[in-house]
């Protein structure tokens, strides 16, 4: 399978975990405790471990002795951010301090909009920046994986101007979007994962071809908002540097060729910016699949019949 398949590993358990040693033996001793639980995880990964492997070497070109050490290092960032986000949402903010670059585009966004991110680093900060900007953001989460999550960390989420919608099977969650939209809150998503089926745009990423889903900036489109591309990544043991780009807005026609030209010229500014970042923090990108497998395009019934 070319794309995500919707699923990352852990559970609601493995976050009950962290807000007990949260509030408890404090957020030191639970770095000092990941870096033994990384060891595991690097050993029984599978192909999380091959893939991640293959972007440090085939992609980032690290010989083969760098690339296995960057595995090591990519897991414990991500344990690390782990651990922040949800200390974040369960009301630890004084243990970090931020930078928000761009923040005056956001302020722009005075009749709601959209933040398109990447699985880099800590984006749920956005939230403590939206906070700070008195607007609401909804953060749009993957059904497959998150919805036992999401009612956990709704219970232990001080932030309250921070909701998460999640994606269904029945669409219904386009009726959260538009509302949010409609009350001019900030809707937020990842732009760098797709399920098998969605539409996607081939673009050049790092020097290779990869698919880019067009369902954020169709989003954009179709609900006349504009958008932002951010990322949000730790730079210290405490502290986070918040990137957002000026906004952008994208024209929906109903012309097929004109659109797809708006969605690629979209997409390449955002893969432009994802590029800047990836090449600055490589180890904070958790995408644990290859990204740069093309997906297969079945053809069109008429295209079979001939």
């Amino acid at each position: 399978m070319s794309s995500w398949e919707g699923k990352t590993r852990g559970g609601v358990l493995g976050y009950q975990i962290f807000v007990w040693t949260l509030k408890y033996p404090g957020l030191r001793f639970a770095y000092f405790l990941l870096s033994f639980v990384v060891v595991y995880f690097v050993a029984t990964s599978g192909k999380a471990f091959m893939a991640i492997f293959n972007f440090y070497h085939r992609v980032m070109h690290y010989n083969r002795l760098k690339a296995f050490l960057s595995i090591y290092r990519n897991y414990f960032m991500f344990g690390q951010i782990l651990l922040d986000k949800v200390a974040m949402l369960a009301g630890f903010q004084q243990k970090f301090t931020f930078d928000f670059e761009g923040e005056e585009y956001l302020r722009q966004m005075n009749d709601g909009g959209l933040l398109v991110s990447a699985h880099v680093g800590n984006w749920e900060i956005a939230g403590q920046l939206l906070n700070r900007l008195d607007k609401r953001i909804n953060i749009i989460l993957f059904d497959a994986e998150h919805q036992q999550i999401k009612g956990y960390l709704s219970e232990v989420m001080t932030n309250r101007n921070v909701n998460f919608i999640v994606i269904r099977d029945d669409f219904s969650h386009l009726l959260e979007i538009r509302q949010a939209l409609a009350n001019k809150e900030i809707v937020a998503m990842h732009g760098d994962r797709f399920i098998e089926g969605n539409k996607t745009i081939i673009l050049d990423f790092m020097g290779q071809p990869a698919a880019f889903p067009i369902g954020p900036v169709n989003m954009a489109a179709k609900f006349r908002v504009p958008v932002s591309f951010v990322f949000a990544v730790k730079e210290t043991s405490s502290h986070y540097h918040f990137y957002a780009t000026r906004l952008h807005d994208i024209a929906y026609t109903a012309n097929l060729k004109q659109r797809e030209e708006n969605y690629r010229g979209a997409l390449e500014i955002y893969a432009r910016k994802f590029e800047e970042i990836l090449r600055k923090y490589p180890f904070q990108w958790f995408n644990y699949y290859d990204f740069w497998k093309i997906p297969e395009v079945r053809p069109r019934l008429t295209e079979i019949k001939n």
